[in-house]
């Protein structure tokens, strides 16, 4: 099944966020278009069915419009959650990467355990074992 929802974001240093996103929490390169002077114009990562895109931050139309978060423990107006089944072994591959665990690994009264990081831009990921999927 194809993704239907695809977030972006846009990152000041794409190309580094591009390797920390693959070795903190196992995303895969599927596309990866460089431009001038180390940037980035366009990225397409995987995580399983799923998919991110980005590129590097840059005043143009859609710069005025979205940017990275203003430092990295700035407060976010949106995130997202990515459904991991080895959750325990994912938690400690982020932290050994290096993201800033604002919310620990925890296990939900619903199902599931979750935890909540931040990459080195700040943005804010959420990761957990719980599927909303298969539970309806």
């Amino acid at each position: 099944m194809k993704p239907t929802i695809i977030p972006t974001l846009r990152y000041h240093d794409a190309q580094s966020a591009i390797k920390w996103l693959c070795d903190a929490f196992g995303f895969k390169e599927h596309l990866v278009v460089p431009g001038d002077d180390g940037r980035i114009e366009h990225a397409q990562l995987t995580f399983g069915n799923g998919m991110i895109m980005l590129g590097s931050a840059r005043d143009d139309d859609f710069g005025g419009l979205q940017a990275p978060p203003s430092s990295s423990d700035a407060v976010v107006c949106q995130s997202s959650y990515i459904i991991v089944r080895a959750i325990d072994e994912h938690y400690r591959e982020a932290v050994k990467a290096g993201a800033k665990i604002v919310m620990p690994l925890t296990a939900e009264d619903y199902g599931g355990k979750n935890y909540s990081c931040r990459d080195p831009e700040g943005y804010l990921w959420n990761f957990g074992s719980y599927d909303p999927w298969a539970a309806t």
